[in-house]
């Protein structure tokens, strides 16, 4: 996976307005909020209709997914960064036009501040992905009390946002994955989370660029990359008005990552 570089937008607004807590105090927020982990692998990562407290988790494979589960001839799409009150909704409009489920790798403070986002995504069919508190491409560079700060905060923001459904899988920033991370995300219910293309929408290379590089790239792997935060994303936008319909036009079907 490349690892995206130029992502110092992130952080200075994260500077501004938000602190980071002692990976203690994240642990047991996130206890709190996620309930028992079930070593065993019963139970689900949604909470189930009339439930009186929280679902049991289930620990998932550590292993980075990129493969779909709805089989070989299907695609993962995939938006980063968000939610954001310009982009999120226009990435969703066009998601439900061509009737497609997308997964979210939410940003926790980006998904406190907007938590009707959040609960539009989820209300849509749409899954939530950690994408940590600071988006720091260097976490794998850090020690693992900081890795388990980014990883469990941003968690339980997204699960509050949400309205209590939690993320069912991790993307690091970046492909900042470390072994640990890994083992902390999968043993709270998130799968490791890779991506096979990369649109390059961050870099704002046009539409056409965005459309040309999603079609070169199909043929390495399933989960496709895109953005919904960050900065202008109207290119993003229009190139997905072009290439959902181009897929299902050559036979694909569209799922989420394999858990």
């Amino acid at each position: 996976m490349a690892r995206h570089g130029g992502r110092g937008w992130y952080g200075r607004v994260l500077a501004a307005a938000v602190g980071v807590t002692a990976v203690a105090a994240a642990t047991s927020v996130w206890t709190a909020q996620a309930g028992v982990v079930d070593r065993q692998g019963a139970g689900n990562s949604r909470p189930s209709a009339g439930s009186s407290g929280p679902a049991r988790i289930t620990t998932v494979s550590e292993e980075i997914v990129h493969a779909s589960d709805k089989g070989a001839h299907a695609v993962n799409i995939t938006i980063d960064d968000g939610p954001d009150p310009t982009w999120t909704p226009e990435v969703l409009q066009v998601l439900k036009e061509y009737g497609v489920k997308a997964t979210f790798c939410m940003v926790g403070p980006q998904a406190e501040a907007h938590p009707d986002l959040v609960k539009a995504v989820v209300a849509a069919g749409h899954r939530l992905c950690d994408h940590t508190v600071s988006h720091d491409t260097t976490m794998d560079k850090k020690s693992e009390a900081y890795q388990s700060q980014e990883i469990l905060n941003a968690a339980s923001m997204i699960t509050k946002a949400s309205g209590g459904v939690r993320p069912e899988y991790y993307r690091a920033p970046g492909g900042a994955f470390t072994p640990y991370s890994r083992h902390l995300a999968a043993s709270q219910g998130m799968r490791p989370l890779g991506w096979n293309v990369d649109s390059k929408d961050f870099e704002l290379p046009g539409t056409d660029a965005i459309i040309a590089t999603v079609k070169s790239e199909l043929s390495n792997g399933p989960t496709i990359l895109f953005h919904d935060a960050g900065g202008d994303r109207s290119e993003t936008v229009a190139a997905l008005r072009e290439i959902l319909p181009w897929l299902k036009q050559q036979g694909y079907s569209f799922g989420f990552p394999v858990r």
